[in-house]
C-alpha cells in the first residue's frame, strides 16, 4: 500500500476478530516506527507498554471507554474486543510537556499495523486513576494515550458531512460511518 491508502484504510475500529492474537514482534515493531517520527525538541519522552496476552488484555479492557457518540453502545463486547494494547505513557523524569508527540507516535504506530492488516482506535477516554492502580504504574510516568489494536470486524465508511453534523453513526447493518468534511471546506483561499 502506498501512504495515501494506508491513510484512508487507517478507521478507527472498535470491534475486532478477538481470537486473531497479534504478537508482541508486531507491536515492537510498530513502536520502532514511533520512536523514528518527530518528537519535539527531541526529547523523546515517550514510553510504552505493550499487552498481547488475552488476560492481560482483559485487564486492560474495563479502564477504555469506547466511541462517545453512540450514547447506546458501552464498547465492544467479549469476542469483538482488541487483542493487544499499546499504552503511550509520558515520561516526567525527561519532561512534562509532551506536546503531540503521543500523536504523531499514535498514528504511526496505526499506520504500521494497518500495513499489517490489523486496525485499532486512540482511546483518549479512560479511567486512568483505575489504570495505574492496576497496572501498578510508577508516578514516573502520566497515561496520554491506550491503542486498542485487533484484527477488524466491522465495516467503516466515510460519508461527507450533512447539515455540519460532525457525529459518527452505525445503521441498521452495523456499519459504521464516519462524515468528513470536504477539501473545500478545509482549503482557505484569499
Amino acid at each position: 500500500m502506498n501512504i495515501s491508502e494506508l491513510v484512508k484504510k487507517n478507521r478507527s475500529y472498535r470491534r475486532f476478530r478477538q481470537e486473531t492474537r497479534i504478537s508482541r514482534d508486531s507491536l515492537t515493531s510498530y513502536i520502532d516506527l514511533a520512536r523514528h517520527s518527530a518528537s519535539a525538541t527531541n526529547r523523546q519522552p515517550l514510553k510504552y507498554l505493550l499487552y498481547t496476552d488475552e488476560s492481560d488484555c482483559s485487564r486492560i479492557f474495563p479502564y477504555t471507554r469506547w466511541a462517545g457518540y453512540l450514547k447506546d453502545w458501552d464498547g465492544p463486547e467479549e469476542g469483538e474486543r482488541p487483542s493487544a494494547y499499546i499504552i503511550i505513557l509520558g515520561d516526567r523524569s525527561i519532561t512534562d510537556n509532551y506536546y503531540v508527540d503521543h500523536g504523531i507516535a499514535a498514528q504511526s504506530i496505526l499506520l504500521g499495523a494497518v500495513e499489517d492488516g490489523y486496525g485499532g482506535c486512540i482511546i483518549a477516554s479512560i479511567d486512568r486513576k483505575g489504570l495505574v492502580e492496576e497496572i501498578r504504574l510508577s508516578d514516573k510516568y502520566e497515561v496520554l494515550l491506550i491503542i486498542a489494536l485487533g484484527k477488524p470486524a466491522e465495516t467503516v465508511v466515510i460519508d461527507s458531512v450533512k447539515d455540519d453534523d460532525i457525529k459518527y453513526w452505525r445503521d441498521e447493518n452495523g456499519t459504521h460511518h464516519v462524515p468528513k468534511r470536504g477539501l473545500d471546506e478545509l482549503i482557505i483561499s484569499k
